[in-house]
């Protein structure tokens, strides 16, 4: 049986230097069209890596670039740098219009989860029909939560990182709050439905159910 010196049994069972974690992780999330948590990205890599280390490196090494490592929930992904989305607008776009319904619940589901179909229905004042939850399960933008200790343990519903890597969110805080909207009118000057007095600017405002906003026009 041949000899195994010690640099080569160190070598065996150490991990690769820093810069080669780097590039490990580069090329998986290159490759990797859905994001990827550490622990995915640990299970990759040699033994003995520190991803979290490498991954701030990275994400570093990105800052100002024209594509960067974005961190969506808790996982990652390469994205292009979004003051350049419009060198894409060439690109063939499936377009596939939600209706007013699916807006509102989708809208109330970002701003209120983990919330259940009745406070969902609470909230617009009519009744969600089984299609439009379907068609926001299928889009995979949002999923089912945890159930309610409440009686009948009602189940909850909640967006996923689907949802948040498509309008380019890091967590669900990130919606932008009523200050916003109103400034890049997309809001009336009264909040609709009461939908988003918990997110955002802090204001404090009566939750109103008269009129409708812009946000959900057809």
């Amino acid at each position: 049986m041949p000899e195994v010196n010690e640099d080569q049994t160190e070598s065996l069972f150490s991990a690769p230097p820093m810069a080669e974690q780097e590039r490990m992780i580069e090329a998986v999330l290159f490759a990797c069209a859905e994001p990827l948590t550490l622990r995915e990205l640990e299970a990759r890599m040699p033994h003995g890596c520190d991803v979290a280390e490498a991954m701030v490196h990275v994400r570093r090494r990105y800052q100002g670039r024209g594509v960067h490592v974005m961190k969506i929930g808790d996982s990652y992904a390469l994205r292009t740098a979004a003051d350049l989305s419009y060198l894409m607008q060439k690109e063939t776009v499936e377009v596939r219009k939600l209706s007013r319904a699916a807006i509102e619940t989708l809208a109330i589901i970002a701003y209120h989860q983990p919330v259940t179909r009745a406070e969902i229905e609470e909230i617009r004042g009519v009744s969600v029909s089984r299609g439009t939850v379907d068609q926001l399960l299928e889009l995979e933008w949002i999923r089912f939560g945890r159930r309610k200790m409440t009686p009948g343990r009602p189940v909850t519903f909640v967006v996923t990182e689907g949802f948040l890597d498509h309008f380019g969110l890091e967590n669900a805080r990130d919606l932008p709050g009523l200050k916003e909207l109103r400034s890049a009118g997309l809001l009336e000057s009264r909040p609709a439905f009461g939908l988003m007095p918990t997110v955002g600017d802090g204001e404090d405002e009566p939750e109103s159910t008269e009129g409708q906003s812009e946000l959900f026009e057809d």
